[in-house]
């Protein structure tokens, strides 16, 4: 079965910007968190460890990436 087909629902981040630059997460993969671009659903996914995927969320969260 194809990872698609495993994901129970696909979610935008609370972090996207209303202006349509929107980040969607999928539920579903166990131990594993699918991540697309919301403008081209159809388009490449990346997909990240679960515990990876926790700490990149708790760092941004905590407003942990210097703007360069």
């Amino acid at each position: 079965m194809s990872r698609d087909k495993q994901v129970t629902r696909w979610r935008k981040s609370s972090y996207s910007s209303g202006n349509g630059q929107c980040v969607e997460v999928g539920d579903g993969l166990p131990g594993a968190v699918p991540v697309r671009d919301s403008k081209a659903p159809a388009g490449p996914r990346i997909v990240f460890d679960a515990v990876a995927w926790t700490s990149f969320v708790t760092v941004v969260k905590a407003d942990g990436f210097p703007i360069l």
